[in-house]
């Protein structure tokens, strides 16, 4: 098994799209173990196609990702799923589905005609319940929770794949601003434990707040990468999404609030 430890993402002049219609243009990107990556960008820029096709779910053009040392293109599926681990934007599940159940799902990649699941598997189940808080929700349908509860429960299948690399796939959509802070202070813990961690997310004073690094896409390509209080500022808001706008900056951390100007009448 790959150690958590081993460094984490690595994406080299990476071109994907489809046919007729390139959607990911020559995308450097390096992520560290322990961090956290916030893709940016409007609609359409390509942030959820570069997240599948880092995910060896959509085969590039060109280019290559690694991941944990290793070229994930050149290793099996399910070696890959021992790298990387993905949580789509809108996950389904089978029905009626209990939490420990979609939790255990996470193993799948570590199971086999010579491997049948086994203790280090409970552990790791265990450990993904404990980390995101569900524990005591292990034996409820996870069609009967709240949609916050339903996203830590996501959250805690993805962690049970114990993958050194975790993507994220606007995990934050829909739930409201407690539910929103405590998935990204759940995030945040996880690349804590060194794991590293890339989330596509719309919430542009989100992504500053609790990334190390922000990256900005725009028809493609990224345009501007760095630490969130040295790349959020007025021209890039206006870029991205063509809205004039003020940076303020948060008490204590300082990192950037972006306010928008409002449009004349």
């Amino acid at each position: 098994m790959t150690s958590l430890m081993t460094p984490g993402l690595r994406v080299r002049s990476l071109h994907a799209g489809y046919p007729g219609r390139p959607v990911v243009k020559d995308v450097d990107l390096t992520v560290p173990a322990g961090q956290v990556a916030a893709i940016v960008g409007p609609n359409g820029c390509g942030k959820s196609t570069l997240l599948r096709t880092v995910a060896r779910l959509h085969r590039p053009d060109s280019g290559t990702v690694h991941a944990a040392g290793d070229d994930v293109w050149r290793l099996s599926r399910r070696q890959a799923a021992h790298r990387i681990a993905l949580l789509p934007q809108s996950p389904r599940a089978p029905e009626a589905v209990t939490v420990a159940g979609l939790v255990r799902y996470g193993r799948h990649p570590h199971q086999g005609l010579l491997r049948q699941w086994s203790r280090e598997d409970e552990t790791a189940v265990r450990d993904a319940l404990a980390a995101t808080g569900t524990t005591e929700l292990a034996g409820e349908r996870l069609d009967r929770l709240s949609g916050g509860q339903r996203q830590r429960c996501w959250l805690a299948m993805v962690l049970a794949q114990h993958t050194p690399v975790v993507l994220l796939d606007e995990p934050t959509s829909a739930l409201d601003l407690g539910h929103v802070v405590d998935v990204l202070e759940l995030v945040r813990g996880v690349a804590a434990a060194g794991r590293t961690v890339v989330m596509v997310q719309h919430d542009l004073a989100a992504a500053a707040r609790y990334a190390d690094t922000v990256v900005a896409m725009k028809d493609g390509r990224i345009v501007a990468t760095g630490a969130p209080r040295d790349t959020v500022d007025e021209g890039l808001v206006k870029e991205l999404y063509s809205v004039e706008a003020d940076i303020l900056r948060a008490p204590g951390d300082g990192s950037p609030v972006v306010v928008p100007r409002a449009r004349p009448c």
